[in-house]
C-alpha cells in the first residue's frame, strides 16, 4: 500500500508539472513575436513563420490538457482510494500517455531542429541566419523549446510509470503455471 500511495502520489506530481511546462511553453512559443524594420519594410517575425513551431505549440497545448483531465482523474481516484477504475480504463491511460510521450518529443524534436537552422543558418542552401536580427524572438523561442523538453521528457518518465502500473496491476496470471503458455 505504501507503494501504491507513493506512486499515485509521484503521478499526481508529475502530470502537474506536465500541464505547467507544457503550457508554459505553448504561451512562450505563442506569444512571441518581433518586429524588425529593414529598408523601411516591417516584418514580424512570429512562430507561425516555422510549421515545426506551430506543431511545437499545438502538442504542448494537447499535453497540458490531457495532463488536466488526467490531474482530476488522479484526485478523484486518491479521494475514492482507488489505484485505476478498470482494466480498460487502464490501458486507455496507458495508451494516452504513450501517445503524449511520442507526440511531444516528436515535437520537440522538430522545433529544435528548426531552430538550429534560424540560429545558425544552413549554407549550402543559402538559408541565412535569422537569430542575430530577431533576438529577442530566438530567445524566447529557445526557452520555449527548453520547457517543452522538460515536459516531454516528464511525460517520457511518466508513461514508464503508467506502464509499471498497468503491468503491475493486470498482467498475467499472479501464480505459477506448469504449460509454457
Amino acid at each position: 500500500m505504501v507503494v501504491d500511495r507513493r506512486v499515485r502520489i509521484a503521478e499526481l506530481v508529475l502530470r502537474c508539472l506536465i500541464c505547467g511546462l507544457g503550457l508554459l511553453a505553448a504561451v512562450l512559443i505563442g506569444s512571441d513575436s518581433q518586429v524588425r524594420e529593414i529598408f523601411s519594410i516591417r516584418k514580424k517575425a512570429r512562430y507561425t513563420d516555422m510549421k515545426a513551431l506551430v506543431f511545437l505549440v499545438v502538442a504542448n497545448g494537447l499535453a497540458a490538457a490531457y495532463s488536466l483531465v488526467q490531474i482530476l482523474r488522479c484526485v478523484v481516484s486518491m479521494v475514492r482510494g482507488k489505484v485505476l477504475f478498470s482494466k480498460p480504463l487502464a490501458w486507455v491511460i496507458f495508451s494516452g500517455d504513450q501517445l503524449m510521450a511520442y507526440l511531444t518529443l516528436a515535437a520537440v524534436a522538430a522545433a529544435a531542429q528548426s531552430s538550429v537552422f534560424g540560429k545558425l543558418g544552413q549554407q549550402e542552401l543559402q538559408w541565412m541566419k535569422i537569430c542575430n536580427m530577431y533576438g529577442k524572438f530566438c530567445n524566447q523561442v529557445g526557452e520555449g523549446i527548453a520547457s517543452a523538453l522538460i515536459a516531454s521528457l516528464i511525460t517520457v518518465v511518466l508513461s514508464a510509470i503508467s506502464a509499471f502500473s498497468l503491468f503491475r496491476l493486470y498482467g498475467g496470471n499472479k501464480r505459477k503455471s506448469n504449460s509454457r503458455w
